[in-house]
């Protein structure tokens, strides 16, 4: 159906709202100047002759106007009423006034125009000759009456131009009608449009495999899609929530990001990863500011590293697997003949210091190659994990008294700290003791328990997600920053051991289910966190 034919009853339009809400302000306006100026006006300016209709039309009109405004406010949903209705209305009621007014000799017969051209832009073109007719009634009408009861009728000449202006106006604005009809469609379809690209844009953002977030220049989360809500863990993660109570670590990055002079927007040199709030993964941020304003809302990028850094490592196992299947043959059984020489060469009576100085060399180094091999075939005769239920507290507190008198050490350099609730853990017992016994055994070698302080071993459980955990913290010198994403590659030491170590102990706590991770503790020293897997998440039970 054209624009121009469109029914009245229709869903209105914001152009049929806005003309019928300045009608009806004019339609409030119109008996409010008439009577103002009937009672505050010295001399007469208004020859009224019937003064009692002349008070009650301009009251019924207002009243008339108010109520068309109440309903248009209470009920804007609904359609509008029909122009023709409204032209009755505006007719009747100027028709009116133009009687207790003594005819067009009053002027007032002008009042018609605005209501014909308003109404006029609403309705099609029959109704708008409609219009024009009944408001050139309106002026004739009165006039008619006046003239039967004059002796000398006049007036009608005047009347008879008002109507032709009135059809005039009517006739002019049907091009200018149809003119706002297809530009306001024309808007329609566009914001229609929008509409549709906006809520396409927040479903592809929210569906993002991706994890995405908008922080305002207040730090207030503006838009955050389920894969980095479900990466934060928070139940606060959602859309106008404060971001420091979602991750308090992710404000910081973003506030040293925001700090940093670079204009790049790159960061400084501190890595910008962090634990995620459930204690079990790593996460890298990246940045981007939305604008040129200062500050200006910022767009967040988180990276689950930890499935990356997982593949990785599944790579690295097994071209490790492989290297191992060689060397296995190839370098174990030389080095062992190497080490065997060097054991009955020093054990002969006829050699000199010097030369049992350099067996001793041979003897040791050939016993670090075979701890080597040993590592690797181990890591790649790693069994599955045979998950069996423990307690940590008591598991921890009989490790320490096995740890102690095996590696032949003092009591007080291991401090054992767990919380008062209990802990249980599912795990394989034997490749937890593995993992334990390695970060302990480090700590003691390259934390300098003896200067810095004992070693601790504390158990707990992690804020808001509740999951058990097992950290062992060291008063050394630390990690430097740039080995710490390196520590857990294979063959990695920093100068310091054969670098298998904490490669096979990640490894065995990813095939539990558990997380081991690194952290540097505040004041000096490193912490190897081993967060274990969700209780509330496990399935099946476990034969004991």
């Amino acid at each position: 159906m054209p624009a121009s034919a469109a029914p009245a009853s229709a869903v209105p339009s914001d152009l049929a709202r806005r003309v019928s809400g300045w009608l009806n302000v004019y339609r409030l306006l119109v008996p409010t100047v008439l009577l103002g100026v009937l009672v505050l006006a010295e001399t007469p300016y208004l020859p009224v002759t019937h003064p009692g209709l002349f008070v009650a039309t301009c009251g019924g009109y207002f009243g008339a106007a108010l109520a068309l405004i109440i309903r248009q406010r209470l009920r804007g949903a609904e359609p509008l009423i029909a122009p023709l209705a409204n032209s009755l209305l505006d007719s009747v009621a100027i028709a009116l006034i133009l009687y207790a007014t003594g005819g067009v000799a009053s002027g007032l017969g002008i009042l018609l125009t605005l209501p014909v051209l308003a109404l006029t832009l609403l309705a099609d073109r029959r109704e708008a000759l409609l219009i024009a007719a009944g408001a050139t009634l309106a002026v004739l009408v009165p006039q008619f009456f006046i003239g039967l009861r004059s002796a000398q009728p006049a007036g009608f000449a005047t009347a008879g131009m008002l109507g032709v202006v009135l059809f005039a106006i009517a006739l002019s604005a049907w091009p200018l009608a149809d003119r706002l009809r297809a530009s306001e469609a024309t808007v329609r379809r566009q914001e229609i449009d929008l509409a549709n690209l906006a809520q396409l844009s927040q479903y592809i953002v929210r569906h993002l495999r991706e994890s995405i977030l908008v922080v305002d220049p207040e730090d207030r989360i503006r838009l955050i899609n389920e894969s980095a809500a479900r990466l934060l863990g928070a139940e606060a993660a959602r859309a106008d929530a404060p971001l420091e109570a979602v991750c308090p670590d992710l404000l910081k990055l973003l506030c040293r990001w925001r700090q940093s002079t670079d204009s790049t927007g790159l960061f400084p040199a501190e890595d910008p990863t962090f634990a995620g709030p459930d204690g079990s993964r790593e996460i890298r941020a990246h940045f981007a500011s939305l604008g040129e304003a200062t500050p200006a809302p910022v767009l967040v990028f988180l990276e689950d590293t930890s499935l990356l850094a997982e593949k990785v490592q599944q790579s690295k196992l097994a071209a490790l697997g492989r290297l191992s299947a060689s060397i296995a043959h190839e370098i174990r059984n030389p080095v062992g003949a190497m080490s065997h020489a060097g054991q009955l060469l020093g054990e002969s009576p006829h050699l000199a210091p010097e030369d049992r100085r350099l067996t001793e060399i041979i003897r040791s180094h050939a016993e670090r190659v075979s701890r080597i091999i040993d590592s690797v075939l181990r890591l790649s005769r790693r069994e599955a994990a045979r998950a069996e239920r423990l307690e940590l507290a008591p598991w921890s507190s009989a490790f320490v008294h096995e740890f102690c008198e095996t590696m032949e050490r003092p009591a007080e350099l291991l401090r054992l700290a767990v919380a008062d609730e209990p802990l249980e853990i599912r795990f394989d017992p034997a490749q937890l003791r593995q993992i334990v016994w390695n970060l302990c055994e480090n700590a003691l070698r390259y934390g300098l328990a003896e200067v810095a302080g004992p070693v601790e071993i504390r158990c707990g459980r992690r804020k808001g997600s509740r999951r058990p955990y097992l950290e062992v913290a060291d008063r050394g010198p630390g990690v430097p920053p740039e080995h710490v994403e390196r520590i857990f590659e294979p063959f990695f030491s920093g100068g310091r051991g054969t670098g298998l170590g904490l490669f096979l102990a990640r490894e065995l706590a990813q095939a539990n289910g558990a997380t081991l991770l690194y952290e540097a503790r505040h004041g000096g020293g490193s912490i190897f966190r081993l967060v274990f897997a969700d209780p509330r998440r496990w399935t099946g039970e476990i034969e004991t």
